[in-house]
């Protein structure tokens, strides 16, 4: 039997060509066809919430710019992953299709569609491996990348000059900083006894709004260039900062327009990424304490967003210095280790050595035959309630 006569998947197609917005439509069973060369963490653990029967890539999954992890992700979660299919995949799918998949090939009936790359774990230990090779040229080019922004953006790193005014009081005040990034569910889960004792200003940095919502907290502020937050989160009437182009132009209040919630929104016009400029404005407008949930922070980290601007955020981290908490790994750091039933355990056990130190003295054994008296009474007296009644009594 060819590979051809072998049915592996089958499901409905689900397109787009931005992973996150793709996320919100997939159900599972279906089959995400996605466009997303270096399919990143965030995105692969995104996808495997949503549990999909496949995902078919028309870039390539690892270009072996570095050694991204999102498709050891996949893989490992049991889904079937595709990749290098071509742009025109694209053009031969539509929304809703039924697909099948046999082994590497995608077919729409008895019609084969397209052909790519079928990924396992031997393939992609194999792509990781060869993508080492290239991580001196990405640090050569974070470099480069970081120095240009240095010089671009001294101002606002050194003085702080062109942070916008805003309505939402951070001068002395704790801020947390949510970005829809690694481990962001568990930490904020983690720092709940924090947000309920500090009371800390909430920044939702674009879907990082929606992390704080669906955590039952409510943002105090939202920055972003707004693409990847929802309506829901917009009208939660949070302070909205628009993050713009350095020329001013900003595509996001087209949105807000829409909503009508542009009446009060803050243009802030700065290269760099969003949570960069959540980070200096925070720290511009005087925050006590600046706790960061999900950003990025380390060269994988950096490499996983596919941005020149990242470079920024190296810069802003030492711009903001030791203001800077960053709740990343909390949930891992002080993760549970003691079970309900070890706890359970350890209460009867402290009962009975209580009960053992107050028989082995004469008033604690005067106290509990006072206490066995009055527990005997009141199950005689709840006996009595249920006991049969004699005719005429």
């Amino acid at each position: 039997m060819s590979a051809l006569d072998q049915v592996t998947v089958s499901g409905t197609a689900r397109l787009g060509k931005r992973t996150k917005d793709l996320t919100k439509r997939l159900s599972p069973g279906d089959i995400a066809v996605i466009d997303h060369e270096d399919i990143d963490r965030v995105a692969a653990e995104a996808l495997v919430e949503r549990r999909p029967a496949a995902v078919l890539n028309a870039a390539e999954s690892t270009s072996g710019r570095y050694p991204n992890a999102g498709p050891r992700i996949l893989v490992d979660a049991g889904i079937a992953l595709v990749d290098g299919l071509g742009q025109a995949v694209f053009e031969q799918l539509h929304e809703g299709q039924e697909l099948t998949l046999r082994g590497s090939i995608v077919l729409v009936g008895d019609r084969v569609i397209a052909q790519g790359i079928a990924q396992d774990q031997a393939t992609v230990t194999a792509a990781q491996e060869a993508a080492r090779e290239g991580l001196s040229e990405q640090l050569e080019m974070f470099a480069q990348n970081t120095m240009e922004y240095m010089l671009r953006e001294k101002d606002l790193l050194l003085d702080g000059i062109g942070a916008p005014e805003v309505r939402t009081k951070l001068a002395g005040r704790p801020v947390l900083i949510v970005v829809r990034g690694y481990h962001y569910k568990e930490d904020l889960v983690t720092l709940r006894p924090f947000l309920r004792e500090s009371r800390p200003v909430i920044i939702g940095v674009d879907g990082g709004a929606d992390a704080v919502l669906d955590a039952g907290f409510r943002p105090d502020m939202i920055i972003g260039d707004m693409d990847s937050v929802s309506d829901r989160a917009l009208s939660s009437g949070a302070e909205l900062v628009v993050h713009a182009y350095r020329d001013g132009r900003a595509p996001g209040m087209a949105r807000l327009e829409e909503l009508g919630v542009d009446q009060d929104a803050v243009v802030f016009p700065a290269s760099g990424t969003s949570e960069d400029i959540a980070m200096l404005l925070a720290d511009e407008k005087g925050a006590a304490v600046i706790v960061a949930v999900g950003t990025h922070g380390t060269l994988e980290e950096f490499l996983d967003k596919g941005r020149a601007g990242m470079s920024s955020t190296f810069l802003t981290r030492l711009r903001i210095g030791s203001k800077l908490v960053d709740a990343k790994g909390v949930s891992r750091l002080y993760r549970q280790r003691i079970s309900n039933f070890q706890l359970a355990l350890l209460a009867v056990a402290g009962l009975l050595a209580l009960t053992v130190a107050m028989w082995a003295t004469p008033g604690g054994q005067a106290l509990l035959q006072i206490l066995g008296a009055r527990l005997d009474g009141m199950l005689s007296w709840f006996t009595t309630l249920f006991a049969p009644r004699l005719p005429g009594g």
